[in-house]
């Protein structure tokens, strides 16, 4: 039988890297974990062995170290385009490098008053607390000539107490779930949006401004919509990141329903009137899309985003 080989890819994964950023007694602190993947001219390595045209993985993994000093950290998009830039344009067999990147927030620890009794207490600028409300990711994929950047967050947990309704659905022999006309709506949202920046030729969009500001409007859609479905609410959050953010084109989201169910309080004399819920960690449906400015291609594969 003969055998060819098809797509293949190589790099080193999940490197972490915390850089810390002294400004006087004020730091700053950036954690990150970062994955590469190199695809080109890699044939002979899987035909005959020979290493001729590989980059040992450790390599790509002191890259990553060295350009934390080399290049700084300001954001996880500007840290992962310096690496593929780095890979693509140094290594003539390279063709293609991919960068994936989670980005961990830590929020600085608030300190006592300037007149503590602490000593030193109002001198502190160095302690940080892991910030546990979402991950930021991003993946830079670099040709050589086409950039294609997608970012976005995941594990942002999130909840409507009311304005959630479910009913006039399909019912078979197999239905047993009541109609709701007033609900808890949650989900732990993951989501990749696609910035329509392709070319050195062209201004780069303001990494952290544009992410803050995605995320505001993913949050002020889930807030602000009077939901009949999850997949309405995934429609909304979606819609007003591509009106509001002339840089992103597309947006994929992957909701699982975090669902809560009223607890049956009345064979104890008492009544439920929408305050008492079992939340249920699984089964959990999941609910996934994407939404596409008017005319822009679809480029965010489908299972990007799946639990």
């Amino acid at each position: 039988m003969t055998t060819v080989l098809g797509q293949n890819q190589y790099g080193k994964a999940e490197n972490r890297v915390v850089k810390i950023t002294r400004d006087g007694d004020t730091h700053h602190i950036k954690d990150l974990n970062v994955s590469v993947a190199l695809s080109g001219d890699m044939d002979d390595v899987h035909y005959s062995g020979s290493n001729a045209n590989v980059l040992p993985t450790d390599t790509t993994k002191n890259t990553v170290f060295a350009f934390a000093k080399e290049v700084g950290i300001e954001s996880a998009e500007q840290f992962g385009i310096a690496l593929a830039r780095h890979f693509v344009t140094s290594q003539e067999p390279i063709k293609r490098a991919r960068i994936r990147v989670e980005e961990y927030t830590w929020d600085r620890i608030a300190t006592s008053d300037a007149n503590s009794r602490f000593i030193g207490a109002d001198e502190v600028r160095h302690s940080f607390v892991r910030n546990g409300t979402e991950t930021r990711v991003a993946q830079i994929t670099f040709d050589g000539e086409r950039w294609e950047v997608l970012a976005g967050l995941k594990d942002l947990t999130v909840l409507n107490s009311t304005n959630s309704e479910f009913w006039g659905y399909v019912k078979d022999k197999y239905t047993t779930l009541q109609e709701a006309y007033d609900r808890i709506l949650a989900t732990s949202v993951s989501t990749w949006w696609r910035y329509n920046w392709t070319s050195d030729e062209d201004r780069a969009p303001n990494w952290n401004k544009s992410y803050d500001q995605a995320r505001t409007h993913i949050l002020q859609a889930f807030a602000e919509t009077y939901s009949l479905s999850l997949q309405q609410t995934l429609y909304q959050m979606g819609s007003r990141v591509i009106n509001s953010r002339s840089e992103i084109d597309e947006i994929r989201f992957s909701l699982p329903n975090k669902h809560h169910f009223l607890v049956d309080l009345e064979p104890f004399g008492l009544k439920n009137d929408n305050e008492v819920y079992f939340a249920a960690d699984r089964p959990y449906g999941l609910i996934e899309a994407t939404v596409l400015r008017d005319g822009a291609e679809q480029r965010i594969p489908g299972d990007m985003t799946n639990l």
